[in-house]
């Protein structure tokens, strides 16, 4: 099959959505399909374009078979939602002018959100050229902004969410990252037989067990001998940072436990602001890192962090690092609720307790700290776990049924209307 997938963020970027849909595309190529990734130049999060990409309006370029085509976008940090939007708009109208007619036709677009200007490019290419589109969700846009209070305006709220539904309706499928995603999808008035539920997992030969990284330690100037506590991923407004800082504070006198910050985003400035007020000297912050780097923070830490805030929409998310931190054999402490919660309980790989609580999350930290044999466990128990059931190869391959699925009924009717029209 031809495939073609629409998505604005793409590695060389670090995130979640760049691992999940990269590895996805290289298992599909490995299965034998052609794969075409339709995204911008690399800019994410930071708002800086690689000098190898500057100045251009479209490249393509291949990378792991994977033929990749970028297309020009305004390009901003990850802050500020005016102007993320306007990247988002931007990134909509460039792939319709520069990819609308592109290359041969494919069998399926595929489009991933989190917002939904790249779906409604999707949506225009498959009507215009005659192919079926999966909407994939990896989050309730706009719903979660609305639950955040970015977005306000009701008259807005309306016209957006009324376009969400158009494009859940026009689409072949939906593919939602989690069931709390589907079932909201279900309940507004979409098929359940045309959603199909397929979460984030981890690619388990890049994520693989080590023993504590001292190296890495040493080479960042931590403590070798502190439980290091570590939060990467995200600075934004879902994730509850701050209550983390406020654990910290509660924590200051322990110079047995380090906090450790690897990333970016919206509120990564008010985090450090605030950590520097309260005077901590227990608290790391780091810039974004590559992806290939990633797992080496893994490894040098004792426990990591998986936070979100207590909204409730949130209930429905469930942070894709979480099964990275797994397939590494490290313990999480995860101050969430909902589904994500629900799956961590029976990994048995985590101490889940109250979202934003912080006099909760130290005490969790100290357990953990205090339990060197617990912490063991947990690693052990959450490795297994992600093997049984959250392999991304795996995953990908559940993903191609689904794809054929929709391709193989889009022949089918191709042929009946032929018949017809002879």
């Amino acid at each position: 099959m031809k495939i073609n997938l629409v998505c604005q963020y793409y590695p060389p970027e670090i995130g979640a959505p760049q691992a999940r849909l990269s590895e996805m595309a290289m298992e599909w190529v490995k299965q034998g399909h052609k794969v075409t990734v339709l995204t911008g130049f690399p800019n994410h999060p930071t708002g800086i374009i690689p000098p190898e990409y500057k100045g251009k309006i479209f490249m393509e370029e291949y990378v792991n078979d994977i033929k990749i085509w970028r297309h020009w976008l305004y390009a901003t940090p990850n802050e500020g939602f005016f102007k993320k939007t306007v990247a988002h708009i931007s990134f909509m109208i460039t792939i319709i002018l520069l990819s609308l007619f592109r290359g041969k036709r494919p069998d399926i677009l595929i489009v991933s959100s989190p917002n939904f200007f790249s779906v409604i490019s999707a949506y225009i290419m498959s009507r215009i050229r005659h192919v079926p589109y999966i909407f994939e969700v990896r989050d309730l846009w706009p719903g979660i902004f609305i639950e955040l209070g970015v977005l306000k305006n009701r008259y807005l709220i309306k016209l957006l969410e009324s376009i969400e539904i158009f494009l859940y309706r026009r689409a072949a499928g939906v593919v939602p990252v989690t069931q709390g995603f589907a079932d909201n999808i279900t309940r507004r008035g979409i098929p359940s037989e045309k959603i199909e539920v397929i979460t984030n997992g981890v690619d388990l030969d890049t994520y693989t067990p080590n023993i504590i990284n001292y190296s890495l330690r040493k080479e960042l100037n931590l403590p070798l001998d502190a439980f290091i506590l570590l939060y990467i991923g995200a600075h934004g407004i879902s994730h509850g940072l701050q209550s983390v800082i406020e654990a910290a504070y509660l924590l200051r006198h322990d110079v047995g436990i380090h906090f450790l910050f690897v990333g970016e985003g919206a509120d990564k400035a008010k985090l450090i602001s605030l950590a520097q007020k309260k005077q901590l000297e227990n608290v790391t912050f780091m810039k974004g890192q590559p992806r290939e780097r990633v797992i080496l923070f893994y490894q040098l830490a004792d426990a990591c962090i998986v936070p979100l805030r207590n909204v409730h929409g949130l209930s429905t998310f469930i942070p894709s690092k979480m099964f990275e931190i797994m397939a590494c054999g490290k313990p999480i402490i995860a101050p969430l609720h909902g589904e994500a919660a629900e799956i961590l309980i029976r990994s048995e790989s985590a101490e889940v307790i109250p979202p934003e609580d912080p006099i909760a999350l130290a005490r969790a930290i100290e357990i953990l700290r205090d339990n060197p044999e617990r912490c063991r466990y947990m690693g052990i128990a959450g490795r297994k776990f992600v093997e049984k059931n959250y392999d991304r190869k795996l995953l990908a391959r559940r993903y191609l049924v689904v794809i054929s699925r929709i391709v193989k009924v889009r022949h089918g009717n191709a042929r009946i209307n032929n018949r017809i029209i002879r």
